[in-house]
């Protein structure tokens, strides 16, 4: 078997030697990516917040030091400046999602948490989100592709 016909693996596989599978896998998992990226914005809007406004409760929720999640640490996920995290943090914070107070331990620092809405609401588009992650699964999970991302070297 010629080396385009097998699932090209290895991350030094020469330009050119991809086999249609491993194209086909790609273009699946971008789109399936997309389409839940897309879901989860709709999702966000008809909770009647903005897209960035779910990906900043996520990162919120979801950072290990929760519920004393830095701003620095907020600009670092979202890969923003930290000026920037800030003002949609404030937007957050003045639509009662989140709230923002001064850190026990270190009084220069702002600290974030969400409220009890925002977790309401983190925990309606979750719910849809993971039924959206469900039916995605064979496209974002694929054993072909999942077999190729396992042999790239570290």
């Amino acid at each position: 078997m010629r080396k385009t016909d097998e699932i090209a693996a290895d991350s030094d596989v020469p330009e050119g030697e991809w086999s249609q599978r491993d194209y086909q896998d790609q273009a699946d998992f971008r789109c399936a990516v997309r389409r839940f990226v897309r879901f989860a914005e709709e999702q966000a809007r008809e909770k009647g917040i903005t897209p960035q406004q779910h990906v900043l409760l996520v990162v919120v929720r979801g950072h290990a030091s929760y519920p004393r999640v830095g701003i620095g640490e907020i600009a670092r996920a979202l890969q923003v400046r930290q000026s920037s995290a800030s003002l949609l943090v404030d937007r957050c914070v003045r639509r009662g999602l989140l709230s923002r107070r001064e850190d026990v331990q270190d009084r220069r620092r702002a600290v974030v948490s969400l409220t009890e809405e925002g977790q309401r609401i983190l925990d309606e588009i979750m719910a849809a989100n993971r039924r959206e992650l469900g039916a995605l699964r064979e496209a974002l999970f694929r054993e072909s592709f999942l077999s190729a991302i396992r042999t790239i070297p570290d």
